[in-house]
């Protein structure tokens, strides 16, 4: 394979291939369903890395890893490193069913959640009748209903628990962020694990029929309108069956085979980027004190998994002998890659993180921050405490500009000042914050 002459990349983004720079530089992103990935896979991430790119990872909100500045003649020995160890990269870009993204490390039921989120990403990655959509659709499970998130992917399951033993989900749809942010609606109430994945699909059929090329779900609604949408999807789900989530195996064992089914250790990232040197220490450490499981949470940490049976103390102290479990309290801030490495990127969102870093106090770093750097918001400032936006890119004649928002309440967060060149950001951020 060459390195990049005569080769379309976009006709690979459905592999989670993004070329980034008219240099032909690439982006992989590894899919992990419910962020949960092995000490073998991370360990293969780590290798790809080092051997093929720069050393550092990049931690998505949505559980996965990026590694940027590959080249188009590596792409063989990239996807046979990760075949090798069960990582795919299918449908993580381009018009698919993305990962699924969910509360990992929040309170009880995650291993009821993660078993939803593994055989939804089965069922549906690299299933055809699932790809070449108009645009991209995230589907996201919460462990009830804490704060907004279940508000702004194209379909979320929000998990009630299990009532005369069966999951029971509510399910909400067509939300989202970026330039037009629009807050889903309830579309289901109380439905079992065995009606979801017709339910699912059948939302995916009638985006995928109905939907101009480009567009998120959320437009198509705006379009037709929810009783529309509603007619046209029990269409698409008369007569269909159901289809259990989980087997007699899973029952029996109760979770107990589950990455984090006795918790979590969280190790903080800051701006969500890891270098694979660390990320190799770390599962090392997991290697040999713990069950072998890790996950990237939705605030672009790195968790240990605490299965059944594992001390947390001696993995604890290993990984403070080790410098990567800090006692010092850690700026929880969200980042795109912004101008550094996105072609979409008006501002670079890991030097404002460094900068908040050095001006806020400690009762700010209790807050939630997030930084995107344009109005796409992939870091899902809309979320967070305080959001930052890139809405103009600076340049030798203008001042790069930033939009800031400030949530409060239960939906999205609103914008509190918009405009703002960098000093007049962080005076703002320092008065608030």
């Amino acid at each position: 394979m060459n390195d990049g002459a005569n080769i379309d990349y976009r006709n690979f983004k459905i592999n989670g291939i993004y070329q980034y720079n008219d240099a032909a530089d690439l982006m992989v992103r590894a899919k992990l369903p419910a962020g949960v990935l092995s000490v073998v896979q991370a360990e293969a991430i780590c290798d790809v890395s080092e051997k093929y790119s720069n050393g550092i990872l990049h931690l998505t909100c949505r559980g996965n890893v990026e590694i940027h500045g590959l080249r188009g003649d590596t792409l063989p020995q990239v996807f046979r490193r990760y075949n090798a160890v069960g990582l795919t990269t299918r449908g993580a870009c381009g018009g698919a069913v993305r990962s699924v993204i969910c509360a990992t490390a929040e309170g009880d039921g995650f291993s009821r959640i993660q078993l939803l989120a593994r055989c939804l990403h089965d069922h549906f990655t690299g299933n055809p009748h699932f790809e070449g959509l108009p645009k991209k659709f995230k589907l996201g499970i919460e462990n009830g209903y804490l704060g907004a998130r279940h508000l702004c992917q194209d379909l979320v399951m929000v998990y009630l628990g299990q009532e005369d033993g069966r999951d029971l989900c509510d399910v909400w749809v067509a939300g989202g962020l970026g330039r037009q942010p629009q807050e889903g609606f309830l579309l289901a109430g109380r439905v079992s694990f065995e009606r979801l994945i017709p339910l699912i699909e059948g939302v995916v059929k009638v985006y995928k029929k109905n939907t101009p090329a480009g567009k998120r779900l959320k437009y198509l609604l705006a379009d037709i309108g929810e009783a529309e949408f509603r007619a046209l999807l029990s269409k698409e789900t008369s007569g269909a069956q159901v289809c259990p989530v989980s087997t007699p195996l899973e029952d029996a064992l109760d979770g107990a085979s589950a990455a984090g089914a006795c918790g979590w250790i969280e190790l903080a990232v800051f701006a969500g980027q890891l270098p694979a040197a660390e990320l190799r220490r770390i599962a090392g450490v997991v290697q040999d004190l713990g069950d072998g499981f890790l996950a990237i949470s939705r605030d672009q940490n790195v968790l240990v998994s605490l299965g059944v049976g594992i001390n947390p103390e001696p993995l604890k102290e290993a990984l403070r002998v080790a410098g990567l479990l800090k006692q010092e309290e850690t700026l929880q801030c969200r980042v795109c890659p912004g101008s550094h490495l996105c072609t979409k990127g008006l501002v670079p969102t890991r030097d404002v993180a460094r900068q908040l870093d050095a001006i806020l106090g400690d009762s700010s770093r209790a807050l939630s921050w997030a930084i995107s750097g344009c109005p796409n918001s992939c870091s899902q400032p809309q979320l967070a405490d305080f959001g930052i936006i890139g809405v103009r890119k600076g340049s030798d004649k203008k001042e790069a500009l930033y939009d800031l928002y400030k949530r409060s309440g239960k939906g999205f967060g609103k914008p509190l000042r918009e405009k703002l060149n960098l000093d007049e950001l962080l005076k703002t951020v320092a008065e608030f914050g």
